[in-house]
């Protein structure tokens, strides 16, 4: 037990990290292994590292969790990973260019190229694909009419397409002639980037692909589960990436991703006290952390103590009127037409498993095709998501009890 030089007890820091990467990455040694896989390819024979890897899941189920693990992990392969978030309305590529520059110097990549003829081809690099892409100091002043989303897409190389491929080739072989393994892009909330971009980014990966063998580069990504599609509209040829749908934490993959942090620290749990948050949460790795650190705030330990029963009971309110105020948030956001889809959805699933558009439908006292449209806006918004021919479920685990208990007819 941690005590001061008197003898008193020192309760330890909270090590649950509810809306933030956890300390403690559980249930996702497969899709670390994909990442790994790809990676080591480009440390291996120095090319590309396959097709675009897309993870995608609703909120909440550590998408940006396993990106950033994977950054860290595969940084002792020598890789420099540029990360790019997407912003719906908000132009990406030039954050990407941007990164590329940012994390190059920081790995200290260009330290040797800053001046010279390769010093100068770099900068002339950057300020290429600036101009064809409309981006003014690397600042994304503008954007060229080439990225709205309203104007069919030529899937043929344009010139920003060559010079974001340009950049990105050159990027990564610089890395590797300095002695490093290659280039990661890792872009989280790719559902958010506007088509037009999206047509260009895929456009200038597939022709790098095609000469794979001088490129060390690969690119990771993750979104929400309209990814897929997005991709395919924004170049068709896109649906060749490689898709992986992350899922709910099975039960042992539940339980370590509470205990981790807590061993970490010295601290156990006891089996009724685990049972409760596991069972509580449904798998959903934001509510395994926001349970474990009300559990964690209730108990107040110090290294060799035990969490129990009780303390998860003390700290549950604290968490469900969080969990409460999502429910709220996802309702407030629907329309009165997807909540009459969402109350159908909910009085057609007692036990939050899937339904179908003819459940739904009938509830409704509608034609089937007629709720396409809702069905389609609430997948979109990320509260409900397709996992089957005509099925779909919550993205939230409860959500379909809070909806019945509201009442709506």
């Amino acid at each position: 037990m941690t005590s001061t030089a008197s003898g008193a007890r020192v309760p330890l820091p909270n090590p649950y990290t509810p809306g933030q990467v956890p300390r403690f990455l559980a249930g996702r040694r497969e899709e670390l292994g994909r990442i790994r896989d790809q990676v080591g390819r480009v440390a291996t024979y120095g090319e590309t590292g396959g097709p675009l890897l897309v993870f995608h899941a609703p909120r909440g189920l550590g998408k940006t969790s396993l990106l950033r693990a994977a950054q860290r992990e595969t940084a002792e392969l020598g890789v420099v990973s540029v990360w790019v978030s997407c912003v719906r309305g908000t132009p990406v590529l030039p954050e990407l260019v941007a990164g590329v520059a940012r994390s190059l110097e920081r790995a200290e990549v260009t330290a040797g190229a800053t001046s010279g003829a390769e010093g100068t081809r770099w900068r002339a690099r950057l300020d290429r694909i600036g101009v064809e892409l409309g981006v003014v100091g690397l600042a994304g002043v503008r954007v060229s009419a080439d990225l709205r989303d309203d104007e069919p897409q030529d899937p043929s190389p344009t010139a920003p397409v060559t010079a974001l491929e340009d950049l990105l080739h050159d990027a990564a072989t610089l890395v590797r002639r300095r002695g490093g393994a290659g280039l990661l892009v890792l872009v989280d909330e790719l559902h958010a980037a506007q088509r037009g971009e999206l047509s260009l980014l895929l456009n200038a990966l597939q022709n790098l692909d095609g000469q794979r063998e001088d490129n060390p580069l690969a690119v990771v990504t993750a979104g929400l589960p309209v990814t897929p599609e997005a991709i395919t509209r924004a170049a068709t040829f896109g649906e060749r990436s490689a898709f992986v749908a992350l899922d709910l934490l099975a039960d042992a993959d539940a339980r370590a991703a509470v205990t981790g942090p807590a061993d970490a620290l010295g601290v156990s749990w006891t089996v009724p006290a685990l049972d409760a948050v596991v069972a509580e949460s449904g798998g959903y790795p934001y509510f395994l952390q926001l349970l474990g650190s009300a559990a964690w705030a209730a108990a107040a330990p110090a290294a060799g103590e035990r969490i129990g029963l009780a303390d998860v009971r003390a700290g549950v309110p604290a968490a469900q009127g969080q969990i409460t105020a999502m429910y709220r948030a996802r309702w407030g956001s629907a329309t009165p037409g997807e909540q009459a889809f969402l109350a159908a959805m909910a009085a057609s699933v007692p036990d939050e498993g899937n339904v179908s558009r003819a459940q739904i439908a009938a509830a409704l006292g509608q034609d089937s095709r007629a709720i396409s449209v809702p069905r389609e806006r609430l997948i979109d918004k990320g509260v409900i998501e397709p996992v089957g021919h005509g099925l779909v479920r919550f993205t939230l685990p409860g959500f379909a009890a809070f909806v019945r208990r509201r009442g709506e007819p």
